[in-house]
C-alpha cells in the first residue's frame, strides 16, 4: 500500500458513514414522501376528472329537459290555438242552429196559429 492510497480517518470522516446512511434514509423518506403526494394528487385529479364528466352529464341532461320542456309548451300552445279554432266554428255552427230554431218554432207558432 502505497501514502497515497492510504485514508486517514479523522473524527469528521468518521462521520460520513453515518451522515451517508442518514442521508440516504432522508432521501428514501423524502422520496417516499413524494411518492404518496403524488399517488394523492393523481387520485384528487382522477376525481375531479369523474365529477366534472358527473356535472357535464347533469348540464346535458337539464339542457335536454329544456328542450323537451320547449318543444312541450309549443305542442300545447299549437293544441290551444287548434281547440280556438273549434271552439269558434261549434260557436258559429251553434249561432247558426240557433237561428234555425228560431225560424222553425217561428214557423211552427204561425202554422199553428193558422189551424
Amino acid at each position: 500500500m502505497s501514502l497515497t492510497s492510504c485514508e486517514c480517518w479523522t473524527p469528521r470522516s468518521a462521520r460520513r458513514p453515518q451522515n451517508s446512511k442518514r442521508s440516504a434514509r432522508s432521501l428514501w423518506t423524502f422520496q417516499k414522501i413524494v411518492g404518496g403526494l403524488i399517488e394523492l394528487v393523481d387520485e384528487l385529479a382522477k376525481e375531479a376528472e369523474t365529477e366534472k364528466m358527473k356535472a357535464i352529464g347533469a348540464r346535458n341532461l337539464l339542457k335536454s329537459v329544456a328542450k323537451q320542456r320547449e318543444a312541450q309548451q309549443m305542442q300545447l300552445q299549437a293544441l290551444i290555438a287548434e281547440k280556438k279554432m273549434q271552439l269558434e266554428r261549434y260557436r258559429i255552427e251553434h249561432e247558426a242552429l240557433s237561428k234555425v230554431e228560431a225560424e222553425q218554432n217561428e214557423f211552427i207558432d204561425q202554422f199553428i196559429l193558422q189551424k
